[in-house]
């Protein structure tokens, strides 16, 4: 990518402020806009972006080549509804949101066009907010996933994930909107249900005195955002749902083999566990 694209990373939270380190890093441009004056202030004096604004500047967005949304769906496509009209010409717009389905064909259908919108979502994050605890380094070990469509250009999409390399993640994979969906659903949003629910079923303040290593690693991604992925759960939801009940499914047949003393079963499954689980440890 040539060294002259200017970045605009729309929404300084801890994704957004990851990706405006990472490209500065790499001797991008790279400017902010996010509605948090202390953000903005914080960016800036740390110098983890060349500009910033926490309002709406007309000359300002139109100098940047490459803009990345790291917004909530919903406010992602109210934006781009009240703002895109100060957007430059053939510029590339490209997200890091957790849900496709509900925000792809929603903002390609109304998007100017002249303008392209190619989506990709980094899986990486941490069980903190804000641009304050922005890291570049968090990318490094993770997974970067392009969802392009049949609006998609092959150079947009090319740049889209030429964006993953400058950010040094490990593996980039191009999925359909719908697998992606579906993958996230059993990957990243059933994993939070089930946290979300080993914390709230038991309410036994001094647990906290007694646990080992296996509670807190499941429950590590149980301090949660509740207004993000309460809309990411919803917008996802037929998808959600049907993984759930495939977890209910071999919970019970789980539940079940225990209650009837039926070791085989038992050990059928943790025999799977651990070989599926593998898979994982290979690809670390």
């Amino acid at each position: 990518m040539n060294k002259n694209t200017k970045f605009l990373i729309v929404g300084l939270g801890l994704i957004g402020g990851s990706y405006a380190k990472g490209l500065k890093k790499a001797g991008y441009e790279v400017g902010a806009i996010d509605v948090d004056l202390e953000s903005i202030n914080y960016a800036l004096e740390n110098k983890i972006v060349d500009s910033a604004y926490s309002e709406i500047n007309e000359d300002y967005i139109k100098k940047f080549d490459i803009i990345v949304f790291a917004l909530y769906p919903h406010v992602f496509i109210n934006w781009i509804k009240e703002n895109q009209k100060y957007i430059k010409s053939h510029a590339l717009l490209t997200d890091v949101t957790g849900v496709k389905g509900a925000v792809v064909n929603e903002i390609q259908s109304i998007l100017r066009e002249d303008l392209e919108f190619a989506a990709a979502h980094p899986m990486a994050g941490r069980e903190v907010s804000g641009v304050y605890n922005a890291d570049e380094t968090i990318f490094e070990n993770a997974n970067y996933i392009v969802t392009p469509t049949e609006k998609n250009t092959p150079e947009a999409i090319e740049k889209v994930k030429e964006i993953g390399q400058i950010l040094k993640f490990k593996n980039i994979a191009t999925l359909s909107v719908e697998e992606h969906d579906e993958m996230i659903g059993f990957l990243s949003q059933l994993t939070h249900c089930i946290a979300i629910s080993l914390m709230t079923c038991n309410d036994n303040h001094k647990l906290a005195l007694y646990t080992g290593d296996s509670f807190r690693d499941l429950t590590r991604i149980a301090r949660i955002n509740e207004n993000m992925w309460c809309e990411l759960f919803l917008l996802n939801k037929k998808e959600l749902i049907k993984q759930m009940d495939l977890f209910i499914k071999e919970f019970e047949k789980l539940k079940l083999a225990i209650e009837q003393d039926d070791e085989a079963t038992i050990k059928e499954m943790m025999k799977s566990s651990t070989l599926r689980r593998g898979y994982f440890d290979k690809n670390k």
